[in-house]
């Protein structure tokens, strides 16, 4: 079983920034990739930012690109989301999330390839 716990939500004004962490632990040796998601009140899951575990680069949604920062540090297993210049329509709880499936390529991802997700965390940007 792996274990994400989140951190860092909270309420902010447009412009402002907030930086989210995920704790993950457990039966890790399997996991391949984390990621972020987030989902707005009547609204789907919307990916926002995922890495592999052990290389590469991190893949931004457009939305997120420019503005977010994803930050992986194998060595204490934590996932960091730095996000800037917020707006409103960035509301919304924010999840961590790993998958399993070994062969995708990091444009791939997709939810449904995440089998382990934490509670969440709310992010709330007033204008």
């Amino acid at each position: 079983q792996v274990l994400l716990v989140e951190s860092g939500g909270g309420s902010v004004e447009a412009g402002g920034s907030l930086t989210l962490s995920c704790a993950v632990s457990g039966f890790t040796s399997n996991v391949y990739y984390v990621g972020w998601f987030r989902q707005a009140p009547g609204k789907e899951h919307e990916g926002v930012a995922h890495i592999f575990t052990t290389h590469g680069l991190p893949h931004y949604s457009d939305f997120a690109k420019g503005r977010f920062t994803l930050f992986r540090n194998t060595f204490n297993g934590t996932l960091r989301l730095q996000m800037d210049s917020l707006n409103p329509t960035d509301s919304g709880m924010y999840y961590c999330a790993a998958g399993s499936i070994s062969g995708l390529q990091i444009d791939q991802l997709r939810s449904t390839h995440f089998n382990f997700w934490g509670r969440g965390t709310q992010v709330t940007v007033s204008s």
